[in-house]
């Protein structure tokens, strides 16, 4: 099910608008484009350009590049998904799934919590963006993509904004340094206010009164050994399930009992150093996923081969960037950053900084 909560067009403004969605899956490709196509029609499509936001931290969008090479299509990304399911399969022993350690959570909660280590993982791994900007001129649908919808405890209800313009301008660019960690293989919480981060943002965008926009975060080049998400930093999600898919992104895979270990070695023997695995190992276990899902021949192995010959950090399609929304959510003019309840920026790096800050570029866009 999916239902227009609301959406705005002012003068000459960018049109908005708000999606309800109730999964009916666990796992579910719903085209968002298309319902604003069939919904709106000259309304939507006058602009060029559209801004795709999701809340969630185990749904969100692919960017319109891999959207461009699985050439979007619905059962294609679904095998693209298929994969990463692979690696990272439920009941593999995450700690995050471990409702007695959950100590921020009630008694309540934690009967009522969903197992979804599995679904924050692939979300990461995948490349889903909690934001993606696309501009198309066909028909081509955009996805948002379901992770974790239907569960033991119920069914999720999502949220999605979808903001179309025809332009955009750079309005201010920034250089903010970070406190880097001094743990080798680490994530760092980008909301915390302690680090002023989001503080110099909130700043940013009331000196400049942007309506509707974004901000683009990004590594700059000399910042190595690191990358960018947007998920829930939940404490043992990053300090614990994260590190161990950087260090052996078939730890979790090996560890459900799939048919891997003849070719995979022990991941317990892999040192933490040891982030660029074996490349063989990671061809022979691939050939396997491949061959069971039955995707030999297809464009998501094509796309699995380009990917693997690369280091770990490409292979899990670790990002070095992310976008943040603008949003005039109250109608007054007044930009605030988009945020769900859990979503947060988060630094991650699986190897130590030089020094003891990292420095992150930063742009603010206005939508015009």
């Amino acid at each position: 099910m999916i239902l227009v909560d609301r959406h705005t067009r002012s003068g000459k403004g960018p049109f908005h608008a708000t999606l309800r969605i109730k999964p009916a899956a666990r796992i579910q490709l719903t085209d968002v484009r298309g319902k604003l196509l069939d919904e709106f029609g000259d309304d939507f499509t006058r602009y060029t350009r559209s801004f795709y936001i999701s809340n969630h931290t185990t749904a969100g969008y692919l960017d319109q590049r891999l959207a461009e090479l699985l050439e979007h299509d619905g059962s294609g990304i679904r095998g693209y998904l298929q994969l990463f399911r692979e690696l990272f399969p439920p009941d593999a022993g995450y700690v995050h799934d471990k409702m007695h350690l959950r100590t921020e959570l009630s008694e309540e909660q934690r009967a009522s919590e969903p197992l979804n280590a599995d679904s924050h993982l692939t979300f990461i791994g995948a490349g889903l963006r909690n934001s993606a900007s696309y501009e198309l001129g066909g028909q081509e649908p955009v996805w948002f993509v379901e992770l974790d919808g239907v569960h033991l405890g119920g069914t999720r209800h999502r949220r999605t904004s979808v903001i179309a313009y025809n332009d955009e301008e750079v309005v201010a660019r920034k250089v903010i340094p970070v406190q880097s960690s001094p743990h080798a293989i680490d994530a760092l919480n980008l909301r915390d206010p302690a680090l002023g981060f989001i503080g110099t943002l909130e700043q940013m965008v009331a000196r400049h009164n942007v309506a509707f926009g974004r901000f683009d975060v990004s590594l700059p080049e000399g910042e190595q050994d690191a990358g960018l998400t947007v998920n829930e930093y939940e404490p043992l999600l990053m300090n614990y399930d994260l590190r161990e898919a950087l260090r052996n992104p078939f730890r979790f895979m090996a560890q459900t009992g799939k048919d891997v270990r003849d070719v995979l070695r022990d991941p317990r023997t892999i040192p933490a150093k040891a982030i660029n695995f074996a490349q063989f190992d990671a061809v022979q276990v691939l050939n396997q996923v491949l061959d069971r899902i039955r995707l030999r021949d297809s464009v998501v192995e094509r796309v699995v081969n380009k990917a693997v010959a690369l280091p770990v950090s490409h292979f899990l399609r670790m990002k070095r960037a992310f976008s943040l929304p603008v949003l005039n959510r109250r109608g007054d003019g007044a930009g605030e950053i988009g945020w769900g309840t859990y979503q947060s920026p988060i630094l991650v790096q699986w190897k130590g900084a030089a020094g003891k800050t990292r420095e992150l570029e930063v742009r603010l866009v206005r939508f015009v």
